[in-house]
């Protein structure tokens, strides 16, 4: 169900910890979203990253099709034939600079593309590197949040998922059409440049309906997912909350994003680290392949979380 009434979402000050941990537990364990300040994304990289965001949907059929990704399920190119008004791009892993590369290179963005600000590839690369900390960043802070020191532990060597989205809202016939169904993301969090421009962004509350998210010019929202929800059920006496969400049509305009998921362990399995297992907190969930888990979501239609009681 959906409503007219808008959310404020909780803020948490990257620049205030660890002042902040009691905040950012309640926003993980309540709603799963929430936004973030003094995150260090430069203003300007982060809008010159916009501007090539939107040329990128400019190029070719024929160079777009290119961003061919085999590592992950649904990765790849998404055209505006399998979604009706989402065009997407993605990089596999933003962790690798391989990875950013290769995307660039398959794009002709290496020299080919320019913009005012520059070379495209060289604005992408810089981008995705910096919202790659931030992501780590956030992870790490939400899992202290709910009474884990993480010691050795580090996110730095999981894949992170990158997605850049072009929402091809036109007319006022398209007001109220869903741009992406309900879904929680399947990774751990993930972390999203909103277009501060044009809203959409809709969250479900406690009571199971939908509210609208106004865009704020300088943060960054992010969303707990599945693996999240799975992984931190067996590492605290907290549990986060996976976020259902969804993009709908509010204005007659075209809208981006770009969205960064922090996935799973590098080898793809999805099941509690050993340091954090011990007789008080025994393990809850069988092992499972991330990749597996988000094709049965495509399969069964259950895209919303509904399918983890299973494991």
């Amino acid at each position: 169900m959906s409503t007219d009434h808008k959310l404020v979402l909780p803020v948490i000050d990257l620049a205030n910890f660890p002042k902040e941990l009691e905040k950012l537990a309640a926003a993980a364990t309540g709603l799963g979203c929430f936004r973030i300040v003094n995150h260090g994304m430069p203003p300007m990289l982060t809008e010159e990253m916009k501007v090539v965001t939107r040329s990128l949907f400019n190029l070719p059929a024929e160079a777009r099709l290119r961003n061919v990704n085999d590592n992950i399920h649904s990765g790849g190119y998404i055209s505006l034939s399998e979604l009706r008004f989402l065009e997407s791009f993605s990089i596999y892993d933003a962790s690798s600079m391989t990875d950013i590369r290769s995307f660039c290179s398959l794009l002709d963005t290496t020299t080919q593309q320019r913009c005012d600000h520059g070379v495209y590839s060289e604005i992408i690369s810089a981008y995705i590197e910096k919202l790659h900390d931030v992501v780590i960043n956030i992870a790490g802070k939400v899992v202290e949040s709910v009474g884990y020191n993480l010691g050795g532990f580090s996110f730095d060597e999981w894949p992170c998922l990158a997605r850049l989205n072009f929402f091809d809202f036109k007319v006022e016939e398209d007001i109220g059409c869903i741009g992406i169904p309900t879904h929680t993301d399947s990774g751990f969090l993930s972390v999203l440049q909103e277009d501060v421009c044009v809203g959409g962004l809709e969250i479900m509350n406690s009571d199971g309906n939908f509210v609208s998210i106004d865009p704020v010019p300088g943060t960054l929202i992010v969303n707990i997912g599945d693996v999240g929800k799975v992984m931190v059920k067996v590492w605290s006496n907290g549990r986060l909350q996976n976020a259902k969400h969804r993009v709908i049509c509010k204005d007659a305009k075209s809208r981006i994003s770009i969205n960064m998921f922090l996935l799973a362990a590098k080898d793809d399995r999805v099941e509690p680290e050993a340091i954090f297992v011990d007789s008080e907190h025994p393990r809850i969930y069988q092992t499972f392949i991330l990749n597996e888990y988000r094709k049965l979501r495509d399969t069964s239609g259950f895209r919303a979380g509904e399918i983890l009681p299973l494991l």
